[in-house]
Parts: C-alpha cells; sequence; structure tokens
C-alpha cells in the first residue's frame, strides 16, 4: 500500500530471477533431506512397541455412552485429539481453546483417513451439549466425545493438548503412539496423521514391518464423495489411473523422492 510505512526488517537481497531460481535449487537439497528424514522417522514410528488398552474407558456421545473401543467405528485404527473445550478454559462457554481450535480449523476431510482403516476423534471435558454447540458455531464435523474417567490423566492429556494413536486387534485396543506440544502443529493434514499410525499410509514405497498392508501409491486417493462405504476404492477410479503411469506434470517414467509416480493432476 503507498501510504505503508517503510519496513525496519533487515530482509535478503533483492537478485534476478536466475539467481533466485539458483538459490532455490541450492535449499531444494536441504529440503528434500527433510522429507527423507520425515518418512525414516514415520518407519520408526511403525516399528514402536505397542501397549494394550487394559481400562475400559468410557465417553460420553451424541447418542448416549461409548466405550474407547466403539470411537473406532470399526476400523483398524484410531487418532484421539484431546482439545480443552469446557469450563476454565480461556473462551468459555463460546470457544474453545485458541490452540485447539486452530487444529480443529485444519482437519482435512475424514474420508480419505478412513479410506486407511483409521478413524479420528477429537475429546474434551465438557458436556455433549455444549460440544455440539460450539462445533454447530464454528463449522467443526469431526467426532468429538465427553471423558468421563481417566482418560486424559492416563494418556498425557489432562493438563495438555496431545494426540494419542491406538490400533485394535479384535476387541483389544493398543497404543502406538503419541506426540504432543509443537508436535501437534503438524496435525490436520491426511498425511500427518497417518504418518503417526502404526500402520502409515500403507504404501509400497514405505519402509514398513514385513506383512504390513501396502499397496501402490495414489491408487487409493479418491475424491471425498467418492469412496464406497468401506473406504475400498472404486472401480471407475481405478479404470482412471494408469499405475504405474499416472502422471503429475512429468513423465510416466518420473518418480518423486519416495519412490511414487505422479497423482494424475494432468490427465
Amino acid at each position: 500500500m503507498a501510504d505503508q510505512a517503510p519496513t525496519t526488517m533487515k530482509t535478503p537481497p533483492i537478485v534476478t530471477a536466475k539467481e533466485w531460481e539458483e538459490a532455490r535449487e541450492r535449499l531444494l537439497v536441504k529440503e528434500k533431506e527433510l522429507t527423507r528424514a520425515r518418512d525414516a522417522m514415520a518407519a520408526q514410528r511403525r516399528r514402536m512397541p505397542w501397549t494394550e488398552v487394559e481400562e475400559q474407558y468410557e465417553f460420553d456421545g451424541p447418542e448416549g455412552k461409548v466405550r474407547l473401543l466403539d470411537l473406532f467405528e470399526g476400523r483398524r485404527q484410531l487418532i484421539v485429539y484431546r482439545a480443552f473445550l469446557e469450563p476454565g478454559v480461556f473462551g468459555w462457554p463460546d470457544h474453545a481453546c485458541r490452540g485447539c481450535s486452530m487444529v480443529a480449523d485444519q482437519v482435512a476431510h475424514l474420508s480419505h483417513l478412513h479410506a486407511r482403516n483409521t478413524s479420528l476423534a477429537f475429546a474434551s471435558r465438557a458436556p455433549q451439549p455444549d460440544i455440539r454447540r460450539v462445533k454447530e458455531r464454528m463449522g467443526w464435523t469431526m467426532p468429538w466425545y465427553t471423558i468421563t474417567d481417566s482418560f486424559d490423566a492416563d494418556f498425557g492429556v489432562d493438563e495438555w493438548h496431545g494426540t494419542n494413536a491406538f490400533i485394535r486387534d479384535g476387541d483389544r485396543v493398543f497404543r502406538t503412539y503419541f506426540i504432543n506440544a509443537r508436535g501437534d502443529e503438524a496435525m490436520g493434514n491426511t498425511w500427518s496423521y497417518l504418518d503417526i499410525t502404526a500402520l502409515g499410509r500403507q504404501e509400497e514405497w514405505e519402509d514398513s514391518p514385513e506383512g504390513y498392508p501396502q499397496e501402490a501409491p495414489y491408487q487409493w486417493w479418491n475424491w471425498n464423495d467418492e469412496y464406497s462405504e468401506g473406504g475400498e476404492v472404486a472401480p471407475e477410479w481405478l479404470a482412471k489411473v494408469d499405475l504405474p503411469g499416472a502422471t503429475s506434470g512429468r513423465s510416466t517414467t518420473e518418480t518423486t523422492d519416495t519412490g511414487q509416480a505422479g497423482c494424475g493432476c494432468s490427465q
């Protein structure tokens, strides 16, 4: 704007487009190193030991009492974010904690997680009528339950937000991972959530233990309104995706750092 005061920031140098591109290429080397390091960290998470959850935790849900097992909604994995929406929190009763609200604002369409056999739920101490009211005000649609026992204290989220990952084997539930503090900053998008789970993204390029479910990358991706009831890939989509030659503005033989072909944006 013309009336804006001159900046006092010590800004980087102004360079030509060619010099800018050269600087970007140099930094891209480190960007790719970071991507590979992130993939390696996710691989280590998939090798974390599991601990069985033996307590029968109960929550209040929109339809009444539910168990931790019910939060899976029949899927294999569950991610639970402990959000602070309750008396004593700044913003109550109109809002949840500002940081927790920002996390909720970033949550991607849950159909993509469901396609990976993974459920996401938020949990707080507020009664269900208050949770419903705030969700409607803020436009949030994720399942949100009321903690009624020691779940938050037992899983490290009684005084601070955090994200717990679980997996089930029949009716047996196991805790597989936990992040909090700045780790929650990355949460919200589908990839970040899957990368903290025991099974990961379940794609062939991942370094996962033997026998873990995996399929070709991009094969399961779909529009959020076209997944089947169980999250399976629709035959119509498979017919459109020429794996492994699906491209995203690149040749069919070019792959990303993870060994994936393109996502089909150019088809």
